[in-house]
């Protein structure tokens, strides 16, 4: 059962990270280029379909593995001496950073979403993008070890 949820993780960050890694390569530059709100907007009703269940799928497959890990121990989910502490408890504060971000863009900016703050928008999806990599770089340092 291991295995198939760890694959289920795995694919799920796939989709996150590229997702967003596409978005910020690929169409916020154009956005930003022309001015242009509906270039996200359009690129996000589309992934949001597929990022957020990924996203969950991540979320609940990730606190399992951290379970099964530390054999249901949460105190070494945050104990900073321990490989798994480190691992996971950055994988927390990455994904609490990325909620933060994800909930104030869709409460704050995206409701009054116009041509003059596409910038703080912007920044966001940047922020967001960042975070979705370290997620990864820090599930393969948790896997193959050497990273962090």
């Amino acid at each position: 059962m291991y295995k198939w949820i760890l694959a289920l993780h795995i694919i799920s960050a796939t989709i996150w990270a590229g997702g967003h890694l596409i978005l910020s390569i690929g169409f916020l530059p154009k956005a930003l280029k022309e001015k242009d709100v509906s270039i996200i907007t359009n690129f996000e009703n589309v992934f949001e379909k597929v990022g957020i269940p990924a996203l969950i799928i991540q979320v609940l497959t990730g606190f399992y593995l951290a379970w099964e890990l530390t054999s249901g121990q949460l105190n070494q989910w945050f104990d900073f001496k321990t490989f798994h502490g480190i691992h996971i408890g950055l994988k927390l504060f990455f994904l609490t950073m990325t909620l933060f971000l994800a909930f104030h863009a869709r409460f704050r900016i995206i409701p009054k979403l116009k041509k003059e703050n596409l910038n703080s928008l912007a920044v966001h999806i940047v922020s967001v993008t960042i975070l979705a990599v370290l997620l990864v770089l820090t599930g393969v340092s948790f896997r193959v070890g050497g990273l962090l």
